[in-house]
């Protein structure tokens, strides 16, 4: 039997929570049960085992820390009871020392690049994560640029690891034909690597920017939004900045598809997932010309250098004034679509997990 822990779900699903939910038809093939504190949808529910909650996101400090603990604890006890050939975590967790059989996907190192050194999720990745790496049966990494990223910084040998790149939720994200509107859209949190300062910056220079909005989608953060609000005031762009939190599928596929643009030049990313989403919504995409951006994008969008504040603001301004170019993009979005199904993604993580239970 196959135990999959979905103790890090979210309610308001974004990220690994998506990609989790995404895969639950197809690991429903397999003689697998579900713990999870929340309930999942069709087949799925039936299969699930209650835990407690309070082990997201949603919870802060507190909430890793308690989901943590039950990992390297109620993970194995309950992988005993239930006798359970494998365990499957769907972001890099794991029981440590445990000998306890387990696969994991790991996303980005963001971490280890990005956040502060003395931060919880630095010292994870640093001190805790290569431990797992090394205990975990197999890792399914969701880019080339993340495998390679995982054989260079911890020596993970090529063998272990395999790439699965990620999938959009086909079923949500699609072209409506609605009219367009006069904004540019960033969607995502807003920690520094998103890069949305510079966007600010660069929509700031863009010519006749006060004929336009630009509309931030994500979960606020009390560390990175305030300044980001502050800035736009500084530029003079207050009244043409929204900042909208988090949206529901249906009102995000509303607002992608009237979008003149996804301006996603973000400086590191494990995969880049609102690319996809965007390209299935016939929406033009800015992005970086960096990986795994380049992997994900290919020749379907307008590269950018991401730390160059005109590189964008000229991204910006030939996606307002040249329209054949916007009909180019669509099409060969919506063409660059097919490497990455979901159907693809889910058997292929069925095969990996086959091959270890």
């Amino acid at each position: 039997m196959l135990l999959v822990n979905l103790a890090h779900c979210l309610k308001q699903p974004t990220g690994i929570t998506s990609y989790t939910l995404t895969l639950l038809p197809y690991l429903n093939r397999l003689p697998s049960r579900y713990l999870s504190s929340l309930s999942l949808p069709g087949e799925a529910e039936e299969r699930r085992i209650p835990i407690a909650d309070g082990m997201s996101a949603e919870f802060g400090l507190k909430g890793h820390l308690k989901r943590l603990w039950w990992t390297q604890i109620g993970l194995p006890r309950v992988a005993r009871q239930k006798r359970a050939s494998l365990m499957f975590c769907p972001l890099p967790e794991g029981p440590r020392g445990q000998k306890a059989p387990f696969v994991m996907t790991l996303h980005d190192l963001i971490p280890l690049r990005f956040s502060r050194p003395w931060s919880p999720t630095h010292l994870y990745y640093r001190y805790y994560l290569p431990g797992l790496l090394e205990e975990a049966q197999h890792i399914i990494c969701n880019s080339r640029t993340t495998a390679d990223d995982v054989m260079n910084v911890f020596g993970c040998p090529g063998q272990k690891l395999t790439v699965i790149p990620l999938a959009y939720d086909e079923s949500q994200f699609r072209w409506l034909d609605l009219p367009e509107k006069n904004y540019f859209l960033c969607v995502g949190r807003s920690a520094p690597h998103k890069n949305w300062a510079r966007i600010l910056s660069a929509f700031a220079k863009l010519p006749h920017h006060d004929q336009y909005e630009l509309w931030l989608v994500g979960p606020t953060d009390a560390r990175f939004t305030p300044p980001l609000i502050h800035q736009a005031q500084e530029l003079g762009i207050s009244e043409q900045l929204r900042i909208l939190d988090f949206l529901e599928p249906e009102a995000l596929v509303k607002v992608i598809n009237q979008a003149v643009a996804l301006v996603f030049p973000s400086l590191r990313e494990g995969f880049g997932l609102p690319i996809l989403e965007a390209m299935a919504c016939g929406t033009p995409v800015i992005t970086s010309c960096r990986p795994p951006m380049t992997e994900v994008a290919g020749d379907a969008a307008l590269w950018v250098d991401p730390v160059r504040v005109e590189s964008i603001t000229q991204a910006m301004e030939r996606l307002v004034t040249d329209q054949a170019l916007r009909h180019h993009l669509r099409a060969a979005g919506f063409a660059n679509l097919h490497k990455f199904s979901q159907q693809k993604m889910g058997e292929a993580t069925v095969e990996v997990l086959q091959d270890f239970m």
